[in-house]
């Protein structure tokens, strides 16, 4: 289409069908330019503030276009609301014979073959897990989709989904006996079919771009690929154009081969051995870091007393595993598909081991419960470079954080492998249209000590209080380490006990995400102390947020292996990594945590950064201007007077006090 304009207007068919609907001027340009990138089949980076509206900008001429597009998203919340609300409003609206598909990763769909298996087997850890499994075996039976997002009944960490949905690694594939009726092939094909299909990015890079399950055939039917949040895609790139080995599926390997072999060899003693053999070398691994969790380079790890060896003994079980597995793959499909999965992580092994390729990045993760031994390529560029090159389309990235300062892409299409394109790509910025100066308080606390030093967190919670107490709760607090949020919401629970202020403080961690949003939406008074995975992607319009606390400049840890490699890497290219690098993904990371506070026209609030940095050097003026444009104060008597200013919370919200649990 040439111009999508007059379907903005205020007598168009949007305005028409959807009650509310009103353009913005930033809309209708973003609408105008994504519909000249699509004609011409170029590559678009758009920055969209808040409240732009970006996702109708993208949607109608997406949909006007004709041909196939993907659209594909940060999160599978986003992916739903787009599904299930957006696009069918869009659609109906325009009057369009567009179909639509949803596509997600095959463990949010239920497997026929996994959950009866594990019905019958009857191994569970606790009742409820089992209750669970009953529950989504009755789901299974009426559901149209098997996607687990609709099985309410069940809580979506419940265990009882790990023995519900298979893997890349656990699929059979054609050789299952449910392949008819999978609901995992049923999505696939509704894919292939559709006009316009939704993805998230992870799945995007494991199935679209990898060619990982069989999906190679999506990408080149598509004439556009629309990234919403992308700000996202170079981090999960550099997860999917990387390798892992981890204990945990060592383990998975060890008891899916072990059900297996009950359930087609059970006189094969010998491979039940094996299982066990392999169950302990695993454990022996992690155990060598003890309780501690860490992310440490190769070298670090070989350090470390025993790792190398337990690596060795590893390795060693495994391919003895192998040859018995060997002797028993003819006897089941299960059985063969474990051999499959047992040549192949023996292979990521080895490659780890002694790679072959010297720009990937070695390194070793270990959490509470497992270990990964993981490769993560230097630098994503050319790789995504290579598949943009590969098939004539149209690429739209496009996020509400992605230029540092007002207008400057660089940082991000260096990282994307976008900078080198002939022809380069099509860049814009259209800023929010909310009323900033009226709207919201930018804050930066006086004589703050630097941040590492050891009086720094309680300072942090210090400011925050008075802050949390003008704004009668309301609050995100922020934090950049697990161990600042743990020690400020300690800090946090006692101020206010100690002025008697009854106010319910969440903590991160006490339930999933979605739990505490809903808890703290339907509260009204709450205070949130979080760290990262709350700076994004967190909606919370209205009166229930009308503060937000950062207690640092989200920068990586220097010790960070993938940091510190490419680091190393920049230097001796004689670049500097902190201009080039570690300031630009700080801003769009500080962007993100900024943007959590005003979310309507109507929402006013202050939003606080404790770091001095901010202030007090030359680097910290690029973040300050490149947050929105709020008033701004050093005074703590104007933030305090700004939130004692507004409404109160809803008087329904009120709830005693409570701390962790």
């Amino acid at each position: 289409m040439s111009d999508p304009t007059p379907l903005f207007a205020d007598d168009g068919p949007l305005a028409a069908a959807i009650p509310g609907f009103r353009a913005r001027p930033q809309q209708i340009e973003m609408a105008r330019k994504i519909a000249e990138a699509l004609r011409e089949s170029r590559v678009l980076v758009a920055e969209a503030g808040t409240g732009t509206g970006k996702t109708f900008a993208y949607l109608v001429p997406a949909l006007m276009a004709g041909g196939k597009v993907i659209i594909s998203t940060g999160t599978k919340t986003l992916q739903d609301q787009l599904f299930n609300r957006d696009l069918p409003t869009v659609r109906a609206a325009l009057k369009v014979p567009v179909s639509i598909a949803l596509l997600k990763g095959r463990a949010n769909y239920v497997c026929h073959y996994h959950l009866e298996r594990n019905a019958r087997d009857g191994r569970f850890l606790t009742a409820q897990d089992a209750a669970d499994l009953r529950a989504i075996g009755r789901f299974a039976q009426v559901t149209q989709t098997g996607d687990k997002a609709e099985c309410t009944d069940v809580r979506e960490d419940s265990l009882a989904w790990i023995a519900a949905t298979s893997t890349r690694d656990n699929c059979l594939g054609q050789d299952c006996p449910h392949k008819d009726e999978c609901f995992v092939m049923q999505a696939r094909r509704n894919a292939m079919d559709a006009d316009v299909v939704v993805v998230n990015h992870h799945l995007f890079f494991a199935d679209v771009m990898l060619r990982d399950e069989g999906m190679g055939e999506l990408l080149p039917a598509c004439n556009a690929v629309i990234f919403d949040e992308a700000h996202q895609l170079p981090e999960t790139a550099s997860l999917f154009f990387g390798d892992s080995v981890s204990t945990a599926q060592v383990l998975e390997l060890a008891r899916d081969t072990r059900s297996e072999t009950v359930a087609a060899a059970r006189d094969c003693v010998a491979m039940i051995d094996q299982t066990r053999n392999l169950e302990k070398a695993a454990r022996d691994l992690r155990l060598v870091f003890g309780t501690e969790t860490a992310r440490i380079s190769a070298a670090q790890a070989a350090e470390r007393e025993n790792f190398d060896a337990m690596v060795e003994a590893l390795e060693k079980s495994l391919t003895e595993f192998q040859s018995v597995l060997d002797t028993q793959a003819e006897r089941s499909e299960g059985l063969a598909n474990c051999l499959r999965r047992t040549e192949e992580m023996a292979a990521r092994l080895a490659s780890w081991r002694s790679p072959e390729d010297k720009d990937l990045i070695r390194w070793v993760e270990v959490f509470t419960q497992s270990l990964a031994l993981n490769a993560t390529p230097l630098h994503v560029s050319d790789v995504f470079k290579r598949q943009l090159e590969g098939h004539l389309r149209a690429w739209i990235f496009t996020s509400a954080t992605l230029a540092v300062g007002k207008a400057d892409f660089g940082h991000y299409c260096r990282e994307m492998g976008l900078a080198w394109m002939d022809p380069p790509p099509l860049t814009a910025v259209w800023g929010s249209p909310f009323d900033y100066a009226e709207q919201a308080l930018l804050y930066a606390p006086a004589g703050m000590p630097e941040p590492n030093s050891s009086e720094y967190t309680e300072r942090v919670a210090q400011v925050a209080l008075p802050l949390i107490r003008a704004a009668r709760g309301r609050a995100f607090v922020l934090c950049t380490s697990l161990r600042a949020m743990r020690r400020i919401h300690e800090l946090i629970l006692d101020g206010l006990q100690h002025s008697g202020d009854e106010l319910p403080v969440l903590l991160q961690g006490e339930g999933s995400r979605t739990e505490l949003l809903e808890r703290f939406r339907r509260l009204g008074n709450a205070v949130l102390v979080a760290s990262q995975s709350f700076w994004e992607g967190v909606d919370v319009p209205g009166d229930a947020l009308s503060l937000v606390v950062i207690d640092k400049l989200p920068f990586a840890p220097p010790d960070d292996p993938v940091l510190a490699a490419r680091v190393e890497h920049m230097q001796k290219q004689g670049l500097s990594p902190f201009v080039h690098h570690q300031l630009p993904k700080t801003v769009i990371n500080m962007k993100q945590g900024a943007g959590r506070l005003i979310r309507t026209e109507r929402d006013r609030g202050v939003l606080c950064i404790c770091d001095p940095r901010m202030i007090e050097k030359s680097y910290g003026k690029v973040v300050w201007r490149s947050l929105p444009p709020m008033r701004r104060t050093r005074a703590e008597t104007d933030a305090v007077a700004f939130l004692a200013s507004l409404p109160p919370p809803r008087a329904s919200a009120r709830s005693p006090a409570q701390g962790s649990g």
